[in-house]
């Protein structure tokens, strides 16, 4: 008995070893019409086993690609399209330029920092208070996720103000817009058993 892992090792495992067979056998065809046929017929089986993706573009030159990757691009037929070459298989892709931009806190993100300097920009009113609320709530949750410990809001007040260069701080209106904000949630809390109350 001839067991997978004794014969050559395929190129594409996912088409199985008869279809890799079938590969091989059509390089062995010296009539060039039946060695393209037999790339159709092949094709035609390749596209039957992911019936699934049939709908996806360009699925039939992936296809075309596959079959000159398992016959090592030695297959002498007329490809419908220009199939992938050889040496862009084994290219190394370039390197990721990953953002080096500086995050003074990294647990609150360079979103945060953004939305502040958004924040500045707006004139002096309910709008901009809403704002400023929203993103002193965000500063909260982000620190007791990365923290772990119980929020001090002099803590998140002081960064804001910090973060804001002096521009921006947690006034009595924003903290009776916040306060307002946690009265709605709780209530929301109790009547869905699944939060729970917070109080």
């Amino acid at each position: 008995m001839q067991y997978n892992t004794s014969q050559k090792r395929m190129a594409l495992p996912e088409y199985g070893r008869s279809v890799q067979n079938m590969v091989d056998h059509a390089l062995t065809i010296d009539d060039r019409d039946e060695r393209q046929l037999c790339a159709n017929t092949i094709i035609e089986i390749m596209g039957n086993m992911f019936p699934h993706l049939r709908d996806v573009p360009d699925f039939k030159h992936k296809l075309w690609d596959h079959l000159a990757m398992m016959s090592d691009f030695k297959l002498d037929i007329d490809y419908p399209y220009e199939i992938v070459k050889k040496e862009l298989l084994y290219e190394k892709p370039k390197p990721v330029a990953y953002q080096q931009s500086f995050i003074r806190y990294r647990h609150y993100g360079k979103t945060v920092e953004r939305l502040i300097d958004e924040a500045i920009k707006y004139p002096e009113g309910d709008e901009k208070n809403n704002l400023v609320a929203l993103i002193l709530n965000h500063m909260r949750q982000t620190f007791s996720t990365w923290n772990n410990n119980s929020v001090e809001d002099d803590k998140i007040a002081n960064d804001l103000y910090e973060l804001s260069e002096g521009q921006l701080q947690e006034t009595d209106d924003i903290r009776k817009i916040m306060e307002e904000r946690m009265n709605r949630y709780g209530r929301r809390g109790r009547n869905n058993p699944r939060r729970g109350s917070r109080r």
